[in-house]
């Protein structure tokens, strides 16, 4: 039997390697000297990227469910470190095409696998505190941009771009070998002493992929996920420029913003999974929403540096907190048998967002409507998404009360 402990510890190695990929940003401008290309063409990468992180998700959760995570983290690390040497050679040949290919495609690929292998593991050895054990991996995802920022940063102007990607690339294989080789599915679940007379664990069964993703339920989860992160990633994109233009804020406090909310970011997963354990996943997001209507509503006329952050930082942790309550929400409703595999299809959101939100942002921008418009939209989007939310909220009590009743 192993640790659960380690290997919670494992999934976080596996995933703060993975989300060095919120790190891009920090290189984008010197990639543009490097290849020739403007912003929106190298911006692509990243975009590309987070849609194959996406896909390959959806695609493969079967698989990974099939192979195990020992397997999986293998081939996760694979992929992402082919993508990290392969960004390197695309750089030292100029070519947009191959930075396309190896940061994007193979990347990607690596990201998508790498997201879902240790999630199911790691709610089997913590049955009853499942928001807390996804928050925890997940977490890993959201900080990682704050250690691999600043360090890629200091390669690149110390030693050049080349070693930026090289050396994080065999950092990030060494650790997420030693995670994936130490994964292992428990033979049973592992309730802690404290936990021995507590109400009975969710059931280990559950319903296949194909029986999942044809319910409302799945539905419902899937546009809540897509709205939240579109509207998320948005803000994420354009921060720093808002900050300037609508409340005076100077680069530097621009950018000392951009670095905590990448703190909130990865506190907010741990934080409100955590939340979640206590007042259920659907009053979790039900509140999500609350909060995001009003803070995009008063983010719109957010005049003073003060407010203006303050209202970020707290839709950027509603934002996190609705990637780590995913996965225990989908085990909620369709149990952990093909867990994976289910959370992987809710993931094609994740990858469709990270086109949409950015690309709907500039639109609005400029055609000369300012941020206000896509702010207020964003409000509207999540009035619907608290009224789906409610529905799923209303619909798991009604089901609750009818298994209690059948007992």
């Amino acid at each position: 039997m192993r640790n659960r402990w380690l290997i919670a510890l494992s999934a976080v190695g596996i995933h703060i390697s993975i989300g060095s990929v919120y790190a891009w940003s920090v290189l984008t401008r010197p990639i543009m000297e490097a290849v020739g290309a403007p912003l929106r063409d190298v911006t692509w990468a990243f975009s590309i990227a987070i849609l194959f992180l996406g896909t390959s998700a959806g695609f493969l959760g079967n698989f990974v469910e099939r192979s195990g995570p020992k397997k999986s983290g293998l081939i996760s690390m694979l992929f992402f470190g082919a993508g990290m040497l392969g960004t390197a050679f695309a750089i030292s040949r100029q070519s947009l095409a191959l930075l396309y290919l190896f940061y994007g495609v193979i990347g990607g690929i690596g990201l998508g696998i790498g997201y879902i292998t240790p999630v199911s593991t790691l709610v089997k050895y913590f049955p009853r505190h499942r928001g807390f054990a996804t928050g925890m991996a997940i977490m890993g995802f959201g900080f990682a941009a704050l250690v691999a920022g600043p360090v890629m940063q200091y390669l690149a102007a110390a030693y050049g771009l080349i070693p930026a990607f090289v050396l994080p690339g065999l950092v990030y294989m060494a650790v997420m070998g030693a995670s994936a080789l130490y994964l292992k599915p428990p033979a049973k679940a592992a309730p802690s002493p404290s936990e021995k007379h507590a109400a009975p664990p969710p059931s280990l069964d559950g319903l296949s992929t194909e029986e999942a993703v044809r319910t409302w339920q799945f539905a419902a989860l899937w546009w809540i996920f897509f709205i939240n992160i579109t509207c998320g990633i948005s803000l994420l994109a354009v921060a720093s420029p808002m900050a300037q233009e609508t409340c005076g804020m100077t680069a530097e406090e621009a950018a000392s913003l951009v670095g905590v909310i990448g703190l909130v970011n990865g506190l907010g997963r741990i934080a409100w999974s955590t939340v979640s354990d206590y007042i259920g996943l659907g009053a979790t997001y039900a509140l999500f929403f609350l909060i995001e209507i009003a803070a995009f509503v008063a983010l719109a006329d957010a005049k003073t540096p003060g407010l203006f952050q303050c209202l970020t930082l707290l839709i950027i942790s509603c934002y996190g907190g609705g990637f780590s309550c995913m996965p225990a929400y989908l085990s909620d409703l369709f149990g952990v048998r093909c867990l994976s595999a289910i959370h992987g299809r809710v993931l094609t959101a994740w990858g469709l967002a990270g086109i949409a939100g950015p690309t709907l942002v500039a639109l609005f921008h400029d055609q000369g409507y300012g941020y206000a418009v896509t702010l207020y939209l964003f409000a509207g989007c999540f009035l619907v998404n608290l009224v789906v939310a409610l529905a799923l909220w209303k619909s798991r009590r009604m089901a609750w009360k009818a298994t209690l009743d059948a007992q």
